[in-house]
């Protein structure tokens, strides 16, 4: 007796779990800059999408050596990267957020390729506030769910998330 109907099943399996992995990445929050949104040791699930990031998204995005990107593009892989989480004040084409971003005074309009990033615990967040624009092309993606452990503290933060729009 063969099990061929088997195939089937555990192909598209297969396939299903190729596609999610190639959609979607998992990046573990460290730091405080995001709270109450999310804690150091979250897990968040980012879908990874660049074109259609708007104002009050939740970004992954990669984080600067000393105020620089020396990595080659994220089309050569994410792993051994540090990635920052992140909401969008501001998309190209958009005011600068007037008085809450000290490296971009004087700047108006977000310009093309770029992004406004600030944290959610604005003193303690490292972020467009230091490093003035961040590159719309170092996005890993959009946060679209924070991974629940079994924990009743974050099964409550579940159910009131602040940062999805």
């Amino acid at each position: 007796m063969t099990f061929w109907w088997l195939t089937v099943p555990a192909t598209v399996a297969v396939a299903v779990l190729v596609w999610t992995r190639r959609r979607h990445a998992v990046v573990r929050v460290t730091g405080s800059s995001m709270a109450p949104a999310f804690r150091s040791g979250d897990r968040v699930l980012v879908r990874r999408a660049t074109t259609s990031i708007r104002t009050g998204d939740v970004v992954a995005v990669e984080a600067p050596e000393q105020g620089a990107w020396t990595t080659t593009p994220l089309a050569a892989g994410i792993s051994g990267r540090r990635w920052l989480i992140k909401r969008v004040a501001a998309v190209a084409g958009e005011p600068v957020p007037e008085g809450r971003v000290p490296a971009l005074a004087g700047e108006r309009i977000v310009p093309d390729g770029a992004l406004v990033l600030l944290g959610d615990a604005g003193e303690i967040s490292y972020d467009s506030k230091q490093v003035g624009y961040f590159p719309a092309d170092r996005v890993l993606g959009i946060a679209v769910r924070l991974m629940e452990d079994p924990s009743a503290d974050s099964r409550a933060r579940a159910r009131t998330r602040p940062w999805t729009r």
